[in-house]
């Protein structure tokens, strides 16, 4: 079991951050995050997020014009924002990433087969976005998950073949923590869960 320490790293203590502090965030830091994450699991192993690490000015600007008014500051301003996607056809890889079932890329492959192809690649892509989050703070950085923004404006700027599709933006730094709201509340066991 993990100490406390680390679980109020990654969660207990872990905010979302609004603000970020003048430090850069390197390749390097990116690759470990991405080479922790991807060890989440993911139905069939099918790993459809697709993740693009935007940190350069020309970067920024593409993302500007389909943020929300109040998200274009903490975004601009952040060391780096991730395009958490998904691939639409990410059952194209199965054969590679789920050898011990050579079929099934049919599962999610073919005609009448959209619906859950697409459900599969939304759920299992916001999974992966859920690691990325819980990777990054692990390794020492800070996170700002946000919806807020303009899909298809991502979309068409980042992914214009249309393969790939926005799921949510997660900005990535050292957070400022003058800007951070007081904590929400959360809810407590008996209000969220049942047993059965």
């Amino acid at each position: 079991m993990l100490d406390d320490k680390a679980l109020d790293r990654i969660l207990r203590n872990a905010r979302t951050h609004n603000g970020w502090l003048p430090k850069p965030v390197t390749d390097d830091q990116l690759r470990a995050i991405h080479d922790l994450a991807k060890w989440g699991p993911t139905s069939a192993n099918s790993q459809p997020a697709r993740f693009v690490f935007v940190r350069t000015k020309e970067g920024k600007e593409k993302l500007r014009p389909a943020l929300s008014a109040g998200n274009t500051e903490k975004t601009m301003s952040a060391p780096v924002t991730a395009i958490v996607a998904y691939d639409s056809q990410f059952y194209e890889h199965l054969p590679k990433h789920f050898p011990h079932d050579q079929t099934a890329i049919h599962w999610f492959k073919g005609a009448g087969k959209e619906e859950v192809a697409s459900t599969t690649a939304f759920r299992n892509g916001t999974l992966q976005g859920a690691y990325l989050i819980i990777a990054a703070r692990a390794l020492g950085l800070d996170c700002g998950a946000m919806s807020g923004f303009n899909n298809a404006v991502v979309d068409e700027n980042f992914f214009p073949d249309g393969r790939f599709k926005t799921n949510f933006l997660c900005n990535i730094g050292y957070g400022d923590v003058s800007k951070i709201f007081a904590r929400s509340p959360r809810m407590n066991f008996d209000d969220a869960c049942t047993l059965a």
